[in-house]
Order: structure tokens, then sequence, then C-alpha cells
């Protein structure tokens, strides 16, 4: 089993910047990606930014130029840098990996709690 535990939401103005976290830990292989989804109220779920095992990474439309993700593949750990946030930026933000439990076995999605970034003057 993994787990993933995310860190780092909160409130805070418009024009401001999060850091937010995501740990990965259990029964690990390998990280095949880790990335970051969010879901604001009345809203779909939404893909924000994602980064593979060899660092490329990508971005949605909406942040790219304001959000930077990274990653730490010893710790299985990425980051995502928020920065010039704005209100529309308000959401649940959740961590996804696709993980490998085993050398030859497959890639497994995995979903943290989610961390709340309200954005707001």
């Amino acid at each position: 089993q993994v787990q993933l535990v995310e860190s780092g939401g909160g409130l805070v103005q418009p024009g401001g910047s999060l850091r937010l976290s995501c740990a990965a830990s259990g029964s690990i292989f390998r990280a095949n990606a880790m990335g970051w989804y969010r879901q604001a109220p009345g809203k779909q779920r939404e893909w924000v930014a994602s980064i593979t095992d060899d660092g490329d990474t990508n971005y949605a439309d909406s942040v790219k130029g304001r959000f930077t993700i990274n990653g730490d593949n010893a710790k299985n750990t990425v980051y995502l840098q928020m920065n010039g946030l704005k209100p529309e930026d308000t959401a649940v933000y959740y961590c996804n990996a696709d993980i490998r439990n085993t050398a030859l076995g497959p890639g497994i999605a995995y979903w943290g709690q989610g961390t709340r970034v309200t954005v707001s003057s």
C-alpha cells in the first residue's frame, strides 16, 4: 500500500505565494510520475502540473509561468511552488502519483487526501 500526504495549503492574498508538498510512502519501487490536480467548488477536478521520474514537466495553460513543479526522487516527494496566486486558483489541491510497487509491476495511480488553497483578500 502507498500513502500520499500533502501539506502547505492555506489562505493567501491575491498575488501571494504558497508551496505545496506531497510525500509518498509505503510499498514503492519507483514513482514513474507525480503531479497535482485541483478541484474548485462546484467544478470538476482538473490537472495542474506533472513531473516524470526523468524530470520532464508539464503545466496546464492556466498556471504556466506562475507555478513550478519539482521533485525529489530519493524522497518520493513532489513540490508545487505557486506564485502570483489569483482568486480563481482557489481549490482543493490533490497530489497524484503513478507508482510501481515492484520492479516488474504496473504503474498504479494513487491520490492524496487534498489540501485546501484559498486566495482571497
